[in-house]
């Protein structure tokens, strides 16, 4: 059986600002180890064929916005595993007609493949039970049934919503694919009702009665039984889909649907837009919950990435140049500058090069409110860091005043800028590291380490890395208007207009 991993990346993570950003999402953050959340996710299913013969892991196929396209291939490329075509949403229309896009994908050339619809920016520290989760919700949904994946919940808790399990589905210990470690395998139920975020007293009722889960976000469905339930309960939003990634075309390592039909999409999540209205069938149900206790975190705030990450003696995260006295339960983490923490208690304190944030973690929910008076302010501190990252390498503003700019300006080996034309600005460029091939009008030269050229307004250029080495430059840039919207392109090898 194949098993598609399908991953939606379109998320933007505002509780985990100043980290997570609009243009560069918490899944592309690596918070826990070295991998990136949405690395992790992509291996999460390696080795699943040892656990189970009869299962294929598929290459993971990414749904992501447009606007991380670049970001996303070369987290991607860096796992060194093969891919599908990444699926880029021209705009946000959350999760359902994201997980129908893909099926529509799969259907199209993996007919009978069974999607594991997963979230690119979540944790799972036990792999193992993940895998076995996952064998077992391969059999339910052969049968046609739609599984959702329910965490059994470790503390009452308000910020998730929940999932009610009806009575188990027949064992699976009669099947000729169940492993032999039985004790080990979780058995499916029935899925009775999804349930909004609670109280208190509320939630601790749930988790009292033993038959409440937390509501994961994971799925698991062949793509011909979703687009079944799309055609019966969502026949709107498949004709906008359907007509999106026929009009579709291939980039690259991307497929861009078509943007006019999708923006005619319905917006709704998979819960609301299918599987509420699977619930209560338990004669012959269409839709089940399987027990998950694999570590999981949705890291939607970062009280919760306190509770998964290492912690010292002190109940303390450290990350970066700290210094921390008198300090515990506390979360510290600085990019670029030491930070120093005395005499605190449940304290938040993440420091980056253009913001610092420090909250209370009992409100580390609220950090979203902060972000909400980013943009209504007009403020640019919620989009991008102060390092922005490019298909060729990335950019970082050091200074700016009234009609000039600095940045430092990184290209990877044998990556280029495009052929381009500014009408406000002039630019000079001095090499610090490595070696630039420069277009200067209908000249071509190199420069090395310590030589700088002038680029007047108006003229066309292109900046080039040729070496094996990274290539850094200053650039100076100066002028009226200094925006990055001011670029004329006439060559780009990125497909950028």
């Amino acid at each position: 059986m194949r098993i598609q991993p399908v991953i939606l990346s379109g998320g933007s993570g505002t509780r985990l600002w100043p980290l997570s950003r609009e243009f560069f999402p918490k899944q592309l953050l690596a918070p826990h180890g070295d991998d990136t959340l949405l690395q992790a996710t992509v291996k999460r299913l390696c080795g699943l064929e040892k656990r189970r013969a009869a299962l294929e892991s598929a290459p993971p196929l990414v749904v992501c916005n447009e606007e991380h396209r670049f970001l996303v291939a070369e987290q991607l490329r860096q796992t060194g595993l093969d891919q599908e075509k990444i699926l880029l949403e021209p705009i946000g229309r959350n999760t359902a007609p994201a997980a129908t896009l893909a099926a529509l994908h799969v259907e199209a050339l993996h007919p009978g493949a069974v999607m594991l619809v997963m979230p690119a920016d979540h944790l799972i520290r036990d792999e193992a039970a993940f895998q076995e989760a996952v064998a077992c919700g391969a059999i339910e949904a052969e049968k046609g049934i739609v599984v959702t994946f329910g965490i059994v919940p470790t503390r009452p808790e308000t910020g998730y919503g929940y999932i009610r399990k009806g009575r188990p589905i027949t064992p699976q210990s009669s099947s000729p694919q169940s492993s032999p470690h039985q004790s080990s395998i979780p058995v499916p139920h029935v899925l009775e009702a999804f349930v909004e975020k609670p109280d208190l007293v509320t939630a601790e009722d749930y988790v009292a009665s033993g038959v409440y889960l937390w509501n994961s976000g994971i799925f698991m469905m062949q793509a011909s039984t979703w687009l079944a339930h799309m055609s019966h309960l969502q026949p709107e939003m498949l004709a906008a889909c359907q007509a999106a990634y026929a009009q579709g075309n291939e980039d690259g390592d991307f497929y861009r649907v078509e943007r006019k039909a999708f923006e005619n999409c319905p917006s709704d999540s998979i819960d609301y837009a299918v599987m509420e209205r699977l619930t209560h069938q338990s004669d012959a149900p269409q839709a089940a919950v399987i027990p998950l206790d694999a570590g999981w975190s949705d890291v939607g705030a970062w009280s919760s990435l306190w509770e998964v990450m290492p912690q010292d003696e002190e109940g303390n995260i450290l990350k970066g140049d700290v210094i921390a006295h008198d300090t515990r339960n506390s979360l510290l983490m600085a990019e670029h500058r030491l930070l120093a923490a005395v005499g605190l208690e449940d304290v938040i304190a993440v420091e980056t090069a253009d913001a610092v944030l420090v909250a209370h973690k009992d409100h580390a929910q609220a950090v979203k409110a902060v972000v909400q008076q980013l943009k209504r302010e007009g403020r640019s501190e919620h989009l991008a860091h102060r390092r922005v990252h490019r298909p060729w390498g990335s950019y970082e503003g050091i200074d700016m005043g009234e009609r000039f700019q600095v940045k430092r300006i990184t290209v990877r080996p044998g990556a280029s800028l495009s052929l381009q034309m500014h009408h406000h600005r002039a630019e000079h460029w001095v090499v610090v590291r490595g070696t630039a091939r420069v277009t200067k009008g209908e000249e071509v030269f190199l420069l090395s380490e310590n030589e700088s050229t002038y680029i007047p307004i108006g003229v066309k250029h292109r900046l080039e890395n040729p070496g094996t080495l990274p290539l850094e430059i200053i650039e100076v840039q100066s002028g009226a208007y200094l925006g990055e919207d001011d670029i004329v392109r006439f060559e780009d090898d990125y497909g950028r207009g």
